[in-house]
Formats: structure tokens, sequence, C-alpha cells
């Protein structure tokens, strides 16, 4: 198997004094905009990505060269030729793309709350508290810090699966896609992480075949792949969702 290593982190924030993303130092470093000592060279070559200084010669630092060890781990672990580097400030969100001061997060909390919303403050930008069920937990919460907006298909896990060859306007696309959008207890949000249905579902029971079926649904929207492994899994989950709906018809 042949893995071709891609190394495409952007620069996450900008400097509004320079158009200058990556620097080649004087001691053959390559700094992006994430790096401490960015700011701090000042005798640079400059580039537009890390991988074009990498490519003439340059190389990363200890920091981004432990995390490409571990993406080559990974995909020879999991059977995938694709190492690529991700990087969340690649996806942007929450957007307000409509420049009401409401980004999606705020939107969604407005949306779905079955109680009218008050907010932080008297512009209205910021939801403090509500009304929401989450199905991931099969509770209410009132106060919108207890709740994530959870991407179904994590932003990590689209990355690993074809994500990675989008541009940043498609990764805009999918971050901020309501159909990929569910509010979740916050804790259940953060311990899913980027994990793919073959490694967590929802502790409610009552939610886990629609939680799959709408996790495959996105995955087909934007032809995301499974790996084999993968794919042996889900077939197996889909089937004994398929299964226990025909039980309870028959019933």
């Amino acid at each position: 198997m042949f893995l071709v290593l891609a190394i495409c982190v952007e620069s996450m924030a900008s400097t509004p004094s320079s158009d200058v993303k990556v620097k080649l130092s004087s001691s053959g470093i390559c700094h992006d905009q994430t790096s401490a000592s960015f700011n701090r060279t000042k005798k640079y070559q400059a580039f537009d990505t890390l991988a074009d200084c990498v490519e003439q010669g340059g190389r990363l630092p200890k920091a981004k060269t432990k995390l490409l060890d571990k993406a080559t781990d990974e995909a020879i672990e999991q059977g995938r030729a694709f190492v690529a580097l991700y990087n969340r400030g690649d996806w942007p969100h929450w957007l307000d793309n409509d420049k009401d001061c409401q980004n999606t997060r705020h939107e969604i909390l407005i949306q779905t709350s079955t109680k009218a919303v008050s907010f932080k403050s008297e512009k209205q930008c910021n939801v403090l508290s509500g009304e929401w069920y989450d199905p991931y937990s099969s509770e209410t919460f009132t106060l919108s810090t207890d709740l994530d907006l959870d991407h179904i298909v994590p932003l990590k896990f689209a990355h690993g699966h074809g994500g990675s060859i989008w541009n940043r306007q498609q990764k805009a696309i999918f971050a901020n896609d309501l159909d990929n959008l569910i509010l979740a207890q916050a804790s259940l949000n953060r311990q899913k992480g980027a994990k793919g249905l073959n490694d967590w579902l929802p502790p409610n029971h009552q939610y886990r075949c629609e939680y799959i079926a709408h996790f495959n649904r996105v995955m087909d929207k934007y032809d995301l792949a499974y790996i084999p492994s993968e794919q042996r899994i889900v077939n197996r989950l889909v089937k004994a969702c398929s299964n226990s709906r025909v039980k309870t018809l028959t019933e």
C-alpha cells in the first residue's frame, strides 16, 4: 500500500500587516501562523502553505512532526491510503451568513427551542436560555451552555473519509449544513469527539437507529466513504435496525 503524505495545514489566522502565511526561517524550519515562533521570525522566505515550504527543503517544527507521525500510524492501522493533517481551522464555523449577529449555533438554538428564548444581552446575539430536547441523552435542557451543536458526521471524520480534498468554501458549507447539525448534551458531544458509527452511538437506545440512518444520509450526501472495516460494521448496524423494525411491525 502506498501512503501519500499530504501536509495541508493552512494558517488559522491572518496577520493584518502582512499577507505572509508561512515563513521558512534561516534555521530551515517552516512556521505557519499557528506556530509560537511565527511572529518572532524576522528573517525568512515566504510561502503560501506548509506543503510548499517543505517541498523547498524546509522542515516542520517538532510538534507538527509528531502530529504527522500520529496521522501516518492511524492510516496504516486503519488501512487508509490517506495521511493528511486535519486542521479544524480549515472548516469555518459558526458562520453568520445573514449578518444579523446570530451565528449558526444561536440561530439553531432559537429555531429549536420549545419555549421563548432569552438572550445574554439586549443585542440578542447570543441565546442564554430556552428549552431543548436532546435525543442523544433523552433529556431536556434549559441553559444553552449545557448544549453543544454537534456535527453528526464530525468534521475530522469527514476530513479522513474524502473531505480532505475539498476547498475551504466546500468545508465551510459542510461545517454549517443544518442537515448535519444537532443540539446535544455538551458532555456527550465531547465524549463522541470525531468518532464514527463503529466507535460511538448515543446512549439513548431508542434514538440509535435514527442516528445511524442520519449519519449515513450525510455520508451519502457528500460522497464520503467508509473504509472496508468500518463499512462491515455499519452494514451490521443497518441490518440490525431493519430487523428491529420488521419485528416491531409484526408484533
